[in-house]
């Protein structure tokens, strides 16, 4: 469980939001430089922050100190966290199961549009989205009548093109602003106090059966682990299938929530992710913190 601090005193998402902005340019820093294992007042200074501002930033963000969470980041971590997570893909993924690792997985029930309504292009489907903070940047969340259905990340300036490059996945799909409907949904997603078993957060997958198969996968994935994407294809029965599966992951209509930035490659290394390399590293220091948080 989270500890009650945490759970008493969730971060406003508008505060994680701003914060995001200084870890973004922290983390775009550490990313050039972690070879160097760069001390904090170097990475403060490419931040636009003192040393004692960018400490209290990262606690209060993501729970870590920016030490911790370079070390989360680096290419051992990553490895040894492949170690940890090499038959997490084996285990039972049922409701129940407790751990800091299931602190946001459990808390999602999900189920799959038909192949017929995703070859429409979402003729005939209706789509409510809003932008919101979130401690990543500005998320955009898409919802329909059956659940959480997409949800995509910009930077700031950045919204036109993230709901045009979530609107080409369903094009016949009819769109409308509705952000005081989504506002709840991105609460749920984003405030870790809102992570409750007893109200799981609904989601619809809409893409081919092979997406989905790989999606559901993902979602399988525990908070603070890692999976490959030939681990991911041997999940799926077919385990030659390590390019196609890495093609799926890039076309998850919903981040974060499907945890498509959990896989990497065989080496550990942190490959791309559609929404930005440096949001993937926030977001798994981010998870690293939660985690941390909860043993």
């Amino acid at each position: 469980m989270l500890s009650p601090a945490r759970l008493d005193h969730p971060m406003p998402l508008a505060a994680a939001a701003a914060d995001y902005e200084v870890v973004r340019r922290a983390i775009g820093h550490i990313r050039g430089h972690w070879r160097d294992q760069p001390e904090i007042e170097t990475i403060a200074e490419a931040a636009g922050v003192t040393p004692t501002e960018l400490h209290h930033l990262f606690r209060r963000w993501a729970g870590l100190t920016p030490k911790a969470f370079l070390q989360a980041l680096t290419l051992d971590g990553a490895r040894k966290l492949l170690r940890d997570s090499a038959s997490v893909l084996d285990a039972t993924y049922e409701v129940g199961l407790s751990g800091p690792g299931r602190l946001h997985d459990l808390f999602v029930t999900h189920e799959a549009m038909s192949p017929g309504e995703w070859k429409s292009g979402g003729e005939g489907l209706v789509v409510h989205f809003g932008f919101h903070p979130s401690p990543f940047g500005s998320a955009l969340v898409m919802a329909t009548e059956r659940g959480l259905a997409g949800l995509a990340f910009g930077d700031h300036g950045e919204e036109a093109a993230t709901l045009n490059d979530m609107k080409r996945r369903w094009p016949k799909a009819t769109y409308v602003e509705n952000s005081a409907r989504t506002a709840a949904l991105a609460k749920r997603i984003f405030d870790p106090s809102q992570w409750q078993p007893q109200q799981p957060l609904r989601v619809v997958l809409i893409g081919t059966d092979w997406e989905v198969r790989v999606w559901d996968a993902l979602l399988q994935i525990p908070m603070g682990r890692m999976a490959t994407y030939s681990g991911i294809a041997e999940k799926v029965c077919k385990p030659n299938a390590a390019r196609a599966v890495g093609t799926a992951v890039g076309k998850n209509p919903i981040a974060f929530v499907v945890p498509c930035h959990r896989v990497v490659g065989k080496s550990g290394d942190l490959t791309g992710y559609h929404w930005g390399i440096t949001r993937k590293r926030a977001m798994l220091g981010w998870e690293a913190g939660q985690v941390a948080a909860a043993a």
